[in-house]
């Protein structure tokens, strides 16, 4: 089985640039084009790789990470544990500002926790540990906790979605599952409503107000956020040999996601860079919808794998280049210390498409529809929703697939509904090999219910497993029970994953001091 991708010319490109992009480059603005446009601006409210790199703009975190993924300190001095690891006296930096001109006290910060607590699943496991999270004053955070929990720091520094930005404590006592739609952050830039045009534009402005770290390097989300840039704008060009002509012309500084089919023109530029930010790759995901058929039934789930092939993904979704992705991946991120070869002969042995149709047969599937959502602007989920359509066919099952852009999609994705009250039963998203080193930060992992990630998986074991990884007394007592826990994920699927993609940026030579891991806007120049 394999899935055409386009064959598209630079030339015939040109003629397609949209006409909002102003030719010529403003040295005080830098232009970017995110991998699509975004459906919410609420990073707690959605797990949206797109919100989560415009949260960074505009909002700042208790902690960061470097390049090794070691938390450091962001807008605290630093914290201080007491009474057997049961007390952490977090201590804000001063000057700290939002948007709105009021100061960052450490109440704003107790309310952006508890929000984040509610959603995001590391927050829920460190909230499970706490007893009370308070201000005893302006600028101290406490945490009581009911048992030692070292993860503290990597909790709230972890700039996977969802991030524990800190929002005003007016914006933070929001339901934490409903989005809010007032910008006000804490960050090196500030978001300008006023231009946003939905499916096009995005604007920003750099904040006076922001106090950068007056030590340390920046890395990651973590040292000095030092904006160069007055202002940062995101052109969302849905096609993507447009984009990259845009850059070519010099029309945009930087492209997030280039069309793979298009990268090798784009390398021999000599006014582009193409290079790759997320050292630890991509790892894709097709993600089951648990709540309803048909994929509620365990079964049914295992029957897909006999015929999945993690190659024919990558191909579709990047390309030919072996360099560029890897197969043979499990659910832990390859090359850190929670990977292993437990079970992987799911993934490893030879595909087997008639097996595949004798499992779902035994299942009991009575022909259910199978709604699978393709983002058409989102060309490596497209590629992938396009492979995962005729794989179920293949193995029969009545799919719909059905097109919409991806903020559409991200929107639907929430949706607990049955198919038949517009929800769905298949989509396919990716994040970075770094939140997928250990069973704690692997959000797609969670066996929680509906307090998972949408696709809402249910699975005890694993939550009791990832319970035990906690406590584990060093890290070979961990890995041994990570090994559990991804033999227990091959029985209870919460998903499968694609494969690995190292997926490059783009961006114009003129532009230096990129960071490592996400879209970071600060620390760049034009030189």
């Amino acid at each position: 089985m394999k899935i055409g991708r386009r064959n598209l010319a630079l030339g015939a490109a040109a003629a397609l640039a949209l006409p909002s992009i102003a030719r010529g480059q403003a040295a005080n603005v830098v232009r970017f084009v995110p991998a699509a446009d975004i459906a919410a601006l609420d990073p707690i409210w959605t797990t949206a790789s797109q919100t989560r790199d415009h949260a960074f703009l505009i909002y700042d975190t208790l902690y960061g990470l470097d390049d090794s993924l070691t938390p450091r300190p962001q807008m605290v001095e630093g914290h201080v544990v007491e009474a057997d690891g049961l007390q952490w006296n977090l201590r804000l930096r001063d000057g700290l500002m939002f948007h709105d001109n009021t100061k960052v006290l450490a109440r704003d910060c107790v309310a952006s926790i508890r929000r984040w607590g509610v959603r995001d699943s590391f927050g829920q496991t460190l909230m499970a540990a706490t007893d009370e999270v308070s201000a005893p004053d302006d600028r101290t955070i406490r945490f009581r906790l009911k048992y030692p929990f070292a993860q503290l720091p990597n909790a709230l520094a972890k700039y996977s979605p969802s991030p524990c930005v800190i929002m005003p404590e007016r914006l933070a006592s929001t339901d934490p599952f409903k989005a809010v739609t007032d910008a006000t952050g804490s960050g090196p830039f500030r978001f300008l409503p006023d231009e946003r045009v939905p499916g096009a534009r995005l604007a920003y402005a750099r904040f006076a107000g922001y106090v950068p770290r007056a030590d340390g390097v920046a890395q990651g989300s973590a040292g000095p956020k030092v904006a160069h840039f007055e202002r940062v704008e995101w052109q969302v060009i849905p096609d993507g040999a447009t984009a990259v002509a845009a850059l070519m012309r010099g029309e945009v500084d930087w492209l997030r996601w280039p069309l793979a089919d298009l990268v090798p023109q784009l390398r021999k530029s000599r006014d582009v860079v193409v290079t790759v930010m997320e050292p630890t790759g991509l790892i894709g995901k097709f993600r089951f919808n648990h709540l309803h058929p048909p994929f509620d039934n365990p079964k049914v789930r295992q029957a897909v794998v006999p015929a999945f092939s993690q190659m024919e993904y990558m191909q579709a979704a990047a390309g030919d280049d072996r360099a560029m992705w890897r197969d043979g991946v499990g659910f832990f991120a390859p090359g850190t210390p929670m990977a292993s070869e437990a079970g992987m002969a799911a993934f490893t042995a030879p595909r087997d498409l008639a097996r595949a149709k004798a499992l779902l047969k035994e299942s009991g599937y009575a022909g259910e529809r199978t709604v699978v959502m393709q983002p058409t602007d989102f060309p490596i989920y497209s590629a992938m929703a396009a492979v995962t359509d005729q794989l179920l066919r293949q193995i029969g099952f009545n799919v719909d697939l059905q097109t919409m852009d991806w903020a559409t999609a991200m929107q639907r994705r929430a949706k607990p509904e049955p198919v038949e009250q517009g929800g769905w039963s298949v989509f396919h998203t990716g994040w970075s090999g770094a939140d997928e080193v250990n069973p704690v930060a692997n959000v797609w992992l969670r066996g929680n219910g509906k307090s998972a990630a949408p696709g809402w998986p249910t699975s005890p074991r694993i939550e009791s497993l990832r319970d035990d990884w906690l406590r584990a007394p060093d890290a070979a007592a961990q890995k041994r029970i990570a090994e559990q826990i991804q033999l227990q994920a091959f029985i209870d699927l919460p998903y499968l994953p694609t494969g690995q993609m190292f997926t490059p940026i783009a961006h114009r030579a003129s532009l230096t001091g990129l960071v490592l891991g996400l879209p970071a806007f600060w620390n760049i120049r034009r030189g």
